[in-house]
C-alpha cells in the first residue's frame, strides 16, 4: 500500500468510530507495523488533521474534521454499488429510486478512471424474488420512525386474527422476500415483529413516543442481546 493511501486510510478507521483506536488495531488492519503507524500519525498531526490521543491509550479524529467528498477506493465504489443493487431490488419504489440516484450521483462526479467500476462491477446481487403484496405505504412507517411517533396499526396474523395496535417504530428491517418492522407494543408491552405485508392500515400518530433521542433503539438493542444471550444458554 502506497503511504498516501495508507494515510487516507488511517483517517477512515478514525472516522468510523468515536471510540479510541490503538495503534496495534491500525496496524492489524493495515498490515504494517505499530511503529509505521506512530510515525503515520505523527506526520498527519504534522499535516494539521486534528488527531488527539497517546501510545497505549489510542487516537481519536476530531468529529468536526471532514475531507474533500468521495475520495473512493474501487473497493469503496464496489461496495456502495453492490448495496445499491441489493436495496434497488428489495425496498420500496420511493427507496429503490434512492439508490439508483446515489450511484447516479457517484458517477457524476469520480473521476474517469474509477467510473468503470460503477459500470462492470466485479460484485452483483441475484435478482430478487417477488415480495409479498403490501397495502400499506411504507414510506409512512419511515416518517414515524425518523420522527419518533407512535404508529397506529391493524395487523392480521399468521393464522387471521385481526387487532389494532399501537406501536412504537424502532427500524424496518429488510429480508430476501419480506420486511418486517421491529416495534414497542403497547398492547403486549414488549418489543413484537411486524410484517408490513400483513398491515392492513398504518398511520402515524400525533403522539411522540416520549422518550429522548436514541433511547428507544437502545433499549430495543439491550432487549435483543438479552434474546440472544438466552438463545445461547449458559
Amino acid at each position: 500500500m502506497r503511504r498516501a493511501d495508507r494515510l487516507f486510510q488511517i483517517v477512515q478507521i478514525l472516522r468510523r468510530t468515536r471510540s479510541p483506536v490503538t495503534a496495534a488495531a491500525m496496524a492489524d488492519e493495515l498490515e504494517v507495523s505499530k511503529r509505521t503507524v506512530y510515525r503515520d500519525i505523527g506526520d498527519l498531526i504534522g499535516q494539521r488533521v486534528p488527531i488527539s490521543g497517546e501510545a497505549g491509550f489510542g487516537y481519536r479524529l476530531d468529529p468536526g474534521f471532514d475531507m474533500p467528498p468521495l475520495m473512493l477506493t474501487p473497493d469503496e465504489i464496489e461496495a456502495v454499488v453492490l448495496g445499491a443493487q441489493w436495496v434497488a431490488g428489495h425496498s420500496d419504489a420511493l427507496i429503490a429510486n434512492a439508490a439508483r440516484d446515489v450511484v447516479a450521483k457517484i458517477a457524476a462526479v469520480i473521476p474517469e478512471t474509477l467510473r468503470p467500476f460503477i459500470a462492470e462491477p466485479s460484485m452483483g446481487v441475484r435478482p430478487a424474488s417477488q415480495p409479498p403484496a403490501e397495502t400499506i405505504d411504507i414510506a409512512g412507517i419511515r416518517q414515524a420512525i425518523r420522527a419518533g411517533r407512535k404508529l397506529d396499526l391493524r395487523y392480521r396474523t399468521e393464522v387471521g386474527e385481526v387487532s389494532d395496535r399501537t406501536v412504537w417504530p424502532v427500524i424496518l428491517g429488510y429480508a430476501e422476500t419480506s420486511r418486517l418492522l421491529v416495534a414497542w407494543c403497547e398492547l403486549r408491552q414488549d418489543f413484537r415483529h411486524f410484517r408490513t405485508d400483513r398491515m392492513l392500515a398504518a398511520t402515524v400518530s400525533d403522539i411522540p413516543i416520549g422518550l429522548r433521542a436514541g433511547e428507544l433503539r437502545r433499549r430495543w438493542q439491550a432487549w435483543r442481546e438479552g434474546q440472544l444471550a438466552s438463545r445461547q444458554g449458559p
